[in-house]
């Protein structure tokens, strides 16, 4: 999917962030990483080192694969490709103004790490 569908739609120098679950990290991804994204990648064997990342400041996370399930699953699926338009048909109707206020909670996520330290939180 990444090499076929994913890098395709990227623009170029773009810095990819792997999110290093087990599956992602063999030998054959992490090569593929290095000669599509070099010196360009983030996660586990990366040249490139990030701090952890955390689902709270993750917008993937805290609000794209939620949006999506409750969307592809609101009806039955039939097939696998019948849940490959799903996904496909849900991803684009995300609007700019629900980007906008993905963006708005992100930096408001931000302002709470920055004021309180980056001290373990919970929030909504």
């Amino acid at each position: 999917m990444l090499q076929l569908y994913a890098v395709p739609q990227f623009p170029e120098g773009v810095i990819f962030q792997q999110d290093c679950a087990s599956p992602h990290y063999g030998n054959i991804v992490r090569e593929f990483l290095d000669a599509t994204f070099p010196q360009r990648w983030i996660g586990r064997g990366a040249v490139v080192v990030w701090p952890p990342r955390s689902p709270d400041i993750t917008p993937s996370d805290f609000y794209s694969w939620s949006y999506v399930k409750q969307h592809v699953y609101s009806e039955r699926i039939n097939d696998i490709n019948h849940l490959k338009q799903r996904i496909t048909d849900v991803i684009h109707s995300v609007t700019p103004d629900a980007l906008t206020r993905v963006w708005e909670e992100l930096d408001y996520r931000l302002d709470v790490c920055r004021a309180t330290n980056g001290a373990h939180i919970k929030l909504r």
